[in-house]
């Protein structure tokens, strides 16, 4: 019986302490071996009559034992080596508890004092618009996913063409044709089961103002004014947050409008359209293939932040990069009380 005890004592502290599985186990073997050794040698012993018991009793005992743990660890074999079957849900949903898979996944952005387990929580049941899965769409799209934000809905009406490719990683040569948001979708699906992820295949228009209220933030990935306008007004309209990038050749810039909580919007800004030619687009005066992802990755990292409530997001304020020369300035902006979209009494001044 002391035996026996000392084994369920060595187990539980193992559990206790966190040991891995093994490590208990083996004592207990030990244990195991050496009393049946010293009831085989000695069974006339004080330390046998000590250890208590029949041989036979403990040899079974012990082969009971190790058939029950060969099985379990061939069931866990095979359950690594086995393929999932294809899921029509993500494997898990915004409610509860991270899983260990979670936990697993994303430990760099838990062990992070300004995001940790709240952070990641927050992160886990964000509801984010991307509008254009294109040129810095695609980084957005694919950090976001990685970073675990529960619900991701990307809306793009354009088709993946070869000429994408030099820029915009998130598709492959096999998308040529298919729709972007579409197969931006798939590809976040992919990088991470654990997101829900919606593709509309449409732009967003100014009207879309209920559709933008559904989710706590949007992101602008967008390549004409027409369509950043038509964006920032319905954001306006729903009070949602809108991170906003624009790139050209080598230079790119990120802001947050958010005339809700006192930053300006684009209108306040940018209240008109630039003249013909002073602003081409990337087909015409080209971009460095890089270029999105550098500040496409920075709109990730203002969503991560808004979502998280880390550190001090670019609302009123515009980062500007160059990265031919590899600098970067920052510009203050403030909201105009005449501005069409956001003045005349919509939000308070901030």
């Amino acid at each position: 019986m002391l035996i026996l005890i000392a084994m369920a004592a060595v187990l539980a502290a193992g559990a206790i302490l966190g040991w891995p599985a093994v490590r208990g186990w083996a004592i207990v073997a030990l244990l195991w071996a050496a009393s049946v050794l010293l009831l085989a040698v000695a069974p006339g012993s004080g330390a046998a009559r000590l250890v208590g018991g029949d041989l036979r009793l403990w040899l079974l005992g012990g082969g009971i034992v190790a058939i029950v743990l060969a099985y379990r660890m061939a069931l866990r074999h095979l359950h690594r080596k086995a393929i999932p079957l294809p899921e029509t849900k993500p494997a898990a949903t915004p409610a509860g508890p991270l899983s260990d898979a979670e936990l697993d996944r994303y430990a760099r952005h838990i062990v992070l004092r300004e995001l940790g387990g709240p952070g990641q929580a927050a992160l886990r049941r964000a509801r984010v618009l991307i509008v254009g899965a294109g040129g810095l769409g695609a980084p957005v799209c694919l950090y976001l996913a990685a970073a675990g934000v529960g619900r991701i809905t990307v809306a793009d009406d354009d088709r993946v063409s070869i000429s994408n490719l030099q820029r915009q990683v998130i598709f492959r040569v096999s998308d040529d044709g298919q729709p972007k948001a579409g197969a931006a979708a798939g590809a976040m699906r992919a990088l991470n089961p654990h997101v829900t992820v919606t593709a509309l295949d449409r732009r967003i228009a100014d009207a879309d103002a209920g559709l933008i209220a559904e989710h706590d933030l949007v992101i602008d990935g967008t390549d004409t004014f027409a369509a950043r306008q038509a964006v920032n007004a319905a954001c306006v309209a729903a009070g949602v947050p809108l991170i906003a990038g624009a790139i050209a050749q080598w230079e790119g810039q990120v802001t947050v409008w958010d005339p809700k909580r006192g930053a300006p919007c684009m209108s306040c800004i940018f209240p008109q359209a630039p003249a013909a030619g002073l602003a081409p687009a990337c087909a015409e005066a080209g971009v460095v293939g890089p270029l999105p992802g550098v500040i496409g990755s920075m709109m990730a990292l203002e969503a991560i932040k808004i979502i998280a409530g880390a550190g001090e997001p670019l609302r009123g304020r515009m980062m500007i990069f160059d990265g031919l020369w590899g600098e970067n300035r920052t510009m203050k902006l403030s909201r105009r009380a005449d501005c069409p979209v956001c003045g005349s009494g919509h939000f308070p001044q901030g």
